[in-house]
């Protein structure tokens, strides 16, 4: 038997201002497409802001349904509008913010399982690494060199 320590590294900034320029402008465009999410029933408001390679910010938001398997994560949103609009296209930077219209989210919120899975793959196929900024409503951001940093043993298409 051997044991094997995986590990990962963050970089957290205090506030948007601490973000590179270029940043604070994605993640800005991540807050004001977090408002118009569609999340009657969480009242969990979710927006995100991609960077393409070519320059263009493709944005999401958390699109709700009342039959919950039906509604759909912010993240998802953008990476299939990104592939459908720019196929080939690489991501290089995703922001996300996340808001609670019943409570303060001062705490960073990190993508989900099915999001972290369905990112994955985009990033183990264009073979370059995505910065992850995320953030909740207010204070600290989080930001991963790579989706990989959040999901280590990642299943991909190599396993079928």
């Amino acid at each position: 038997m051997k044991k094997i320590n995986l590990s990962t590294s963050i970089t957290l900034f205090n506030s948007i201002s601490e973000l590179p320029e270029e940043v604070q402008s994605l993640m800005n465009e991540a807050i004001k497409i977090r408002e118009t999410a569609y999340a009657p029933y969480s009242k969990f408001l979710v927006g995100t802001a991609f960077l393409l390679e070519n320059g263009e910010v493709i944005t999401g938001n958390n699109q709700e349904n009342a039959a919950y398997p039906s509604g759909m994560c912010a993240e998802r949103v953008a990476v299939w509008k990104a592939s459908s609009d720019y196929p080939g296209i690489p991501i290089l930077k995703i922001a996300i913010t996340a808001k609670s219209l019943n409570n303060l989210v001062s705490e960073p919120i990190a993508p989900c399982g099915a999001c972290r899975q369905t990112l994955s793959e985009y990033e183990i196929n264009q073979k370059y690494n995505i910065e992850i900024y995320f953030m909740g409503e207010t204070g600290k951001i989080i930001k991963t060199d790579s989706l990989l940093d959040l999901l280590p043993l990642a299943f991909d298409k190599s396993f079928l």
